[in-house]
């Protein structure tokens, strides 16, 4: 017997096959499970304020000044961050930035160097 996966709203067990479809019978969500397959296989671009995709080791230029959170400074616009890291989250750029350390930035932030 084919076991079939959880609701991804409710995570509910007790899922079933309409069609093409899968229905939860508990929240009543309705979802295709190629959508599903295609999704966790499609990797995330980060794209800059500029559109342009990102990638790990690119050096970006910050936009505009950003406050530094615990700390009294300012990140100043055209600061130059080199060896970006790319990350999952809110924040998805990695890198560290001198004079001020290791820092984590969105990426609506910066453009590419």
């Amino acid at each position: 017997m084919e076991t079939l996966p959880n609701c991804p709203e409710c995570n509910s067990e007790y899922t079933y096959e309409d069609g093409s479809l899968l229905v939860c019978p508990e929240c009543a969500h309705e979802w295709s499970p190629l959508a599903e397959a295609e999704s966790t296989d499609a990797e995330k671009i980060v794209r800059d304020a500029n559109g342009t995709p990102l990638q790990d080791g690119d050096a970006v230029t910050v936009i505009k000044d950003l406050k530094v959170k615990g700390s009294s400074s300012t990140l100043k616009i055209g600061t130059k961050v080199k060896s970006i890291r790319l990350v999952e989250g809110d924040h998805d750029i990695d890198c560290k930035i001198d004079g001020f350390g290791a820092m984590k930035l969105k990426s609506e932030f910066v453009k590419k160097a």
